[in-house]
């Protein structure tokens, strides 16, 4: 029987997040329902993590067990003849049985985009966060490298995080500016409950000034959720992707 590894992409705008849940339409549940059409049995797809409600991904690993034994292809292809348009698998290859694409994984890269200006982009709006007020982005910068290393995250998670422990290792955060266009790129080995989320709010509100680049430290070390920023839109942020050790995921005949 073997065990698919599915690179996925989804626009999560009218999505309840990836996981299937009792309230919303999950990204896990269509893509389940489009696979028992292609394979004619249901399957469950387990996934690297989660994302909240309205959150993108550009790659998001997720893998099932199938005792069908379809051309790699046939898996791309076929399943995205049943999947809406803001689905799509973007390809799939054979791993060893027992991959677990959430404990096995290395590092993710979540990408937040701000835009910063007083005029709203209609064309932007389902992928950005308008943030009106000028930011000081040396600030930011300075700010960001503080998050590096392995800390509690406990300020920077929301409230109903179920996570036993808050310690989290951040690898790096780079803020990119390109005329109105901020992004911020988050790489770590985990994430907490809407993680990248406070950590870019509180990056905003240095930015205007509200706190100070030092105070990172303060959050780090206190881990009051109540002292740190604000939590960022869900629209803003994409999972770009997870890595791997080889060791998991070298074998060949990628689609």
């Amino acid at each position: 029987m073997p065990t698919v590894l599915l690179t996925i992409a989804y626009e999560g705008t009218n999505y309840s997040g990836w996981q299937i849940q009792p309230n919303g339409l999950a990204v896990q549940k269509v893509v389940e329902d489009a696979l028992e059409k292609l394979l004619n049995e249901r399957v469950q797809v387990r996934s690297s993590g989660r994302t909240d409600a309205g959150v993108h991904a550009r790659a998001m690993p997720a893998s099932f067990a199938t005792s069908r034994n379809l051309p790699l292809q046939a898996f791309v292809e076929g399943t995205n003849r049943f999947l809406p348009a803001e689905i799509a698998i973007q390809s799939a290859r054979i791993v060893p049985d027992g991959f677990k694409p959430i404990t096995m994984a290395y590092a993710k890269k979540y990408r937040y985009t701000i835009v910063n200006s007083s005029v709203r982009s209609p064309l932007d709006r389902l992928y950005s966060w308008q943030v009106r007020e000028p930011l000081d982005l040396n600030a930011m910068e300075e700010a960001a490298v503080r998050f590096v290393g392995i800390h509690n995250f406990a300020a920077f998670r929301a409230s109903n995080c179920a996570a036993r422990t808050s310690i989290r290792r951040i690898d790096s955060v780079q803020i990119t500016q390109q005329g109105s266009r901020i992004t911020v790129d988050v790489i770590g080995g985990g994430f907490l409950k809407n993680m990248v989320r406070v950590m870019v709010g509180t990056l905003v509100d240095i930015g205007k000034g509200r706190f100070t680049p030092m105070d990172i430290d303060r959050l780090l070390l206190g881990g009051d959720r109540k002292e740190a920023g604000c939590t960022a839109p869900a629209c803003g942020l994409c999972l770009m992707e997870v890595v791997y050790p080889e060791k998991f995921i070298s074998l060949p005949g990628d689609a």
